[in-house]
């Protein structure tokens, strides 16, 4: 394969990769922006997509945020590759901050679980909470005893308070990134399409004096 690379990495190093990208992470913004200004949709439906990416982002349902991102795209007839790049906005770098501020905001609506909760011991409930569904699902094939005990309180004190406190943030966030992100689209397609313009005008007077050329010899 042309663009396999030579040396397979380390599983160490696919993580530092991921937390910090070797260009950076500006220069990951910057790709991820040219990504989505080339979307072939109209301003309205790639900010519509990418705004559902971004909203999903502030959900409890990990590994399941594209699936959840393309569904909410196709309801609201947003663009669904704009999705898929707006959970992006959940990474390495913000999910502590979407993750603490959920769950706050989700227990004090809701009033369960006040005890204070930092990003590292919310990490190590969702991760004791998916050993517990694993083992459950290995006990239904007699491979193991249940845990279904894991999940309860996990269930209550956490993921139902994180899910109900995301909504309200991730719907601000989402507004935001959409009304930035639509003109942003919008003048750049204009600029796209003006450039395509000059430069089939440009062909055309090239193709009409070579025309010329041979006419005149």
């Amino acid at each position: 394969m042309v663009f396999k690379r030579r040396e397979r990495q380390s599983w160490l190093q696919r993580l530092r990769d991921f937390l910090y990208p070797r260009t950076g992470w500006r220069r990951a913004i910057e790709y991820l922006g040219h990504r989505i200004k080339r979307l072939p949709d109209t301003p309205h439906k790639i900010a519509l997509g990418f705004s559902c990416g971004v909203f999903v982002s502030f959900s409890p349902f990990f590994g399941f945020h594209f699936v959840l991102a393309g569904v909410c795209a196709v309801l609201v007839r947003g663009n669904v590759l704009a999705s898929f790049l707006g959970t992006l906005v959940g990474n390495p770098l913000t999910f502590p901050i979407i993750a603490t501020t959920s769950l706050s905001l989700g227990r004090r609506m809701t009033g369960v679980g006040s005890d204070h909760l930092g990003f590292g011991g919310l990490k190590e409930a969702f991760v004791a909470a998916f050993s517990g569904l694993w083992q459950s699902l290995k006990a239904a094939f007699g491979l193991a005893e249940p845990a279904l005990h894991k999940l309860a309180a996990f269930w209550s004190d956490i993921f139902i308070p994180y899910w109900i406190g995301g909504i309200v943030p991730g719907l601000i966030t989402a507004a935001a990134f959409y009304f930035l992100t639509r003109p942003l689209i919008a003048a750049y397609q204009a600029r796209r399409r003006s450039r395509l313009i000059a430069r089939a005008k440009e062909r055309i007077l090239r193709s009409k004096a070579a025309k010329l050329v041979e006419e005149g010899s």
